[in-house]
C-alpha cells in the first residue's frame, strides 16, 4: 500500500465494518508481492493497518483469506466488464481492456499478473485451492469470448478468446522475467492492431 494511499483514507475505512474489506484487499496485495506461502497474517495485518488479532475475527485461516482474495479478483472482474460493456462496439471493449492490462506494465514488470500469478501457485496446491481460480479465469474467457461473438467470429469466438487472454499471460510473464514494462506497451499495441484487423 502506497502512503498516499494510507495517508487518504476515508474515516469509513478504518470502521470495524470496514476491516474486512481492508484485510481483503491488503491480503491481495501481499499475496501478489510476496506469494501465497510466503505471506503471514502479520504480513497482512500490518499492510491493512489492523492488530493481528483482530485478524482471526474475520478469517479463521490463511485458507480462508485466499478463497476472499479469489473471490475479490472476481468481483473486480465483473465490475471490469460492466464498465467495459458500456463501450460502443465489442473492439472497443477489448482494446479498453487490452489498454487496462497495459496500464498495470509497472506492476507486472516487477511481480507478474495479479490474478496470473496467485492461479499459478494455487494451482500447485494440493488443498483444495488447486480448482479455486478456474472460475475466475472462466469468467474472463467468456466475456470475452461474448464481444469475438459480437464481432461476428461466432464458430472461433472461443479460440479468439483463448488467444487474447493467453498474449495477455504470455507478455506478462515475460514482461515479469525481463523487468521490461515496454514489452507489454509494444504487445499491447500489437493486440489492439489485431483487434482491429477481426473487427
Amino acid at each position: 500500500m502506497t502512503d498516499s494511499k494510507k495517508a487518504a483514507g476515508p474515516r469509513s475505512a478504518r470502521s470495524g465494518s470496514g476491516k474486512r474489506e481492508r484485510l481483503v484487499t491488503a491480503a491481495t496485495e501481499v499475496f501478489h508481492r510476496q506469494g501465497v506461502e510466503r505471506s503471514t497474517l502479520s504480513d497482512i495485518a500490518r499492510v491493512a493497518d489492523v492488530p493481528v488479532g483482530n485478524v482471526y475475527y474475520y478469517f479463521k485461516t490463511k485458507e480462508q483469506l485466499v478463497a476472499a482474495v479469489v473471490a475479490g479478483h472476481a468481483d473486480r472482474l465483473r465490475e471490469l466488464t460492466a464498465v467495459l460493456d458500456e463501450l460502443a462496439t465489442p473492439a472497443e471493449r477489448l482494446k479498453a481492456l487490452v489498454g487496462g492490462w497495459v496500464g498495470q506494465r509497472d506492476l507486472a514488470a516487477h511481480y507478474g499478473c495479479p490474478f496470473g500469478t496467485l492461479a499459478g501457485e494455487l494451482d500447485r496446491r494440493d488443498d483444495g485451492h488447486d480448482r479455486t481460480a478456474a472460475p475466475v479465469m472462466e469468467l474472463l474467457l467468456d466475456w470475452v469470448e461474448e464481444q469475438f461473438r459480437a464481432m461476428g467470429h461466432r464458430d472461433e469466438a472461443r479460440d479468439l478468446a483463448v488467444s487474447l487472454v493467453s498474449a495477455y499471460q504470455g507478455m506478462s510473464l515475460l514482461t515479469n522475467t525481463l523487468h521490461d514494462p515496454d514489452l507489454m506497451s509494444r504487445q499491447g499495441r500489437r493486440l489492439e492492431q489485431w483487434i482491429d484487423s477481426l473487427a
